[in-house]
């Protein structure tokens, strides 16, 4: 592709892309116009970072030869690529759609002098699959895991006020069995519910100056029934007579602040009298100020954050939010973008996402085979919307010791970054795991065990669909179409107290929540729309009508209402995803539907409990 081509495609994406954010990136030095210019985490934000988002230089590494090549003394590759969008996506310039097992992109950085003496960080917010990163030639650190994010110490490698060159090799194999895939297609075309593959650089790409004495992460818990909230902390380092002061905000306004000895990983806990709690009607969040302050109070670091105040918990057959029990509405969204594929194409889009999900009746979305970036989170907490975060597990073979040490190390840096986020209600490790025998079930009950201490506070559905083997949450999919058919299933009987379908496999049913959580999956394509390919499909047999789509529609959500012991369910699916054409919305996010309509249907009362399920 020619650098005037790629310029064009850079030009008129800006042209179409809308900045608006909620936070917005403050930098020591003017920048030009980046795509996705909104700070990456927007828990943990600091004034003085540096967005590296744009144009790089690129090449391609089919032969799995460029670091024989010299690729990492590289001053520029030949082609050219705009980051964070992966080259298989028309927004990246490139558009390479076969199978891609490296990539080398290159980049100049200028450092400000003000940076001098404290800590550089290179943040990656997602690289697909395995990366290592050098500069000027020398590598800093490599990294494993498609869908988590990582950040590198550089100080050591580059000097305030310099220019250095940042290159950055990715390595990629969705058919190697061994590393997380998701929904990323195992073969040359697209086809059943397997969508084009994403390569190398998938989210933003950035650099920040951190005092060395710093915070490294926080994780927040909060407690509405002791009325306080729990912080630990981790520094870079620390020493003696150094402070950490939390400051609590309520719409700008100081309702709680004090300071604490600055101790590596020691729980602290801020009192909130009478809080005001985080929900799906008031979405509130109270702001944080974490600073850390030498013995003279001079700051030497300041991290903004936030905090929901919610419970989630589980308690017989019912699931509890804030101590009362919600019936979960939730629509299956994979994120899949026409033009950027896993890379939403602006802050915006993923806002919108969940605002179409709320318009047709959902209060949450489980979050499938995809690992969301932290800004779709952000926006499910501002906004008031219930999410389920999953991993990408596809694609994995679950008997192979050494696909289970990739999961694990992937999962658990998952967890540690999404933690915090209030609207993430449940987890998600695996999905549709039906063939396995006991390398399986070990993999099942390490997983859940290493989630529960990374996370005591959410339950876990140890593999949505598939075979349960240690799990809080009972999941089942079905996409009978026939509700006759499918309330047959579905109700308990004097053989049956709840439907399985790996009965001889499972654990016991031991009374947990019990949710279809995929059902549905109806096709339907308007007639302003056309077929994506010949392949397109849906479940079942499509209807001749809209209004036979809304009476199938409705007649299957209303079997699952009327069984007073399922206590939620997940609609297949969002939007349309190439040739998957059974989203409520189409690929485009245009609709399909009369969407009061489907509010309707979707926001019914549970009929045998609507007095105390909403």
């Amino acid at each position: 592709m020619s650098r005037f081509k790629t310029v064009s495609i850079f030009i008129l994406f800006f042209l179409t892309l809308s900045f608006a954010s909620s936070q917005q990136q403050v930098s020591e030095q003017t920048q030009p116009l980046v795509p996705r210019p909104e700070h990456p985490r927007p828990q943990f934000v600091r004034e003085t970072w540096l967005n590296l988002n744009g144009e790089w230089s690129f090449t391609f590494d089919f032969g799995l030869s460029g670091k024989q090549r010299g690729f990492q003394n590289t001053d520029r590759f030949k082609r050219t690529i705009l980051v964070p969008f992966c080259p298989e996506s028309k927004l990246s310039g490139i558009e390479y759609k076969d199978f891609i097992n490296a990539v080398w992109y290159q980049r100049n950085v200028t450092l400000p002098e003000s940076w001098a003496g404290k800590i550089i960080s290179l943040h990656f917010g997602a690289v697909d699959y395995a990366s290592e990163v050098f500069v000027d030639g020398q590598s800093v650190g490599k990294h494993w895991g498609g869908t988590s994010s990582f950040d590198l110490d550089i100080t050591p490698f580059v000097e305030p006020g310099s220019t250095h060159s940042l290159v950055v090799c990715a390595f990629d194999d969705v058919r190697s069995s061994v590393q997380p895939a998701g929904k990323q297609c195992p073969d040359f075309n697209s086809r059943g519910c397997h969508y084009t593959r994403t390569t190398g650089i998938w989210q933003t790409v950035w650099l920040e100056a951190v005092s060395p004495y710093g915070l490294k992460s926080c994780h927040i818990i909060p407690d509405i029934d002791q009325e306080k909230f729990t912080v630990i902390p981790r520094f870079f380092e620390t020493k003696d007579d150094l402070n950490l002061r939390i400051t609590v905000q309520k719409k700008k306004q100081t309702v709680q602040q004090d300071s604490f000895a600055a101790s590596q990983g020691s729980p602290i806990s801020i009192e909130i009298s009478n809080p005001r709690l985080w929900s799906l009607e008031d979405p509130f969040l109270y702001e944080l100020i974490l600073e850390v302050l030498d013995q003279k109070g001079k700051v030497l670091d300041q991290v903004k954050s936030y905090v929901g105040m919610r419970k989630i918990h589980t308690k017989g057959n019912r699931i509890y939010l804030n101590n009362q029990p919600i019936y979960l509405r939730l629509v299956l969204d994979q994120g899949f973008y026409p033009e950027g594929i896993w890379t939403a194409p602006s802050d915006e889009a993923l806002k919108k996402d969940i605002l179409l999900s709320k318009k047709a009746g959902f209060n949450g979305a489980r979050l499938h085979q995809k690992v969301f970036e932290e800004r779709f989170h952000f926006w499910a907490d501002r906004l008031g919307y219930l999410t389920w975060g999953e991993s990408s597990s596809w694609g994995l073979d679950v008997t192979s010791g050494e696909a289970a040490r990739n999961f694990l190390t992937e999962w658990s840096d998952i967890i540690v970054r999404d933690r915090n986020h209030p609207s993430i209600i449940a987890w998600t490790p695996f999905n549709e795991t039906w063939r396995g025998g006991e390398r399986l079930e070990r993999l099942l009950t390490e997983t859940y065990d290493l989630t529960k201490i990374l996370d005591p506070t959410r339950p876990i559905n140890d593999a949505s669909g598939g075979i349960h083997i240690k799990t809080d949450l009972w999941t089942e999919h079905t996409y009978e179409q026939n509700p006759e058919k499918l309330q047959h299933l579905l109700a308990p009987s004097e053989e049956k107290k709840i439907w399985t379908r790996n009965s001889e496999q499972n654990s016991t049913y031991q009374g947990q929540p019990y949710l279809i959580d995929e059902y549905g999956g109806i096709k339907w394509i308007p007639s302003a729309q056309q077929q994506h390919s010949e392949d397109s499909w849906g479940y079942g047999d499509d209807p001749k009508t809209p209004e036979e789509f809304y009476t199938r529609l409705e007649a299957l959500t209303d079997v699952i209402l009327s069984l007073e012991h399922i206590c939620g369910f997940c609609y297949t699916q969002l939007t349309d995803i190439e040739q998957e054409q059974n989203g409520i919305y189409n690929y485009d996010r245009t609709e399909k539907f009369d969407m009061d309509r489907i509010r309707q249907i979707i926001s019914k009362q549970q009929i045998e409990s609507e007095k105390t399920i909403y």
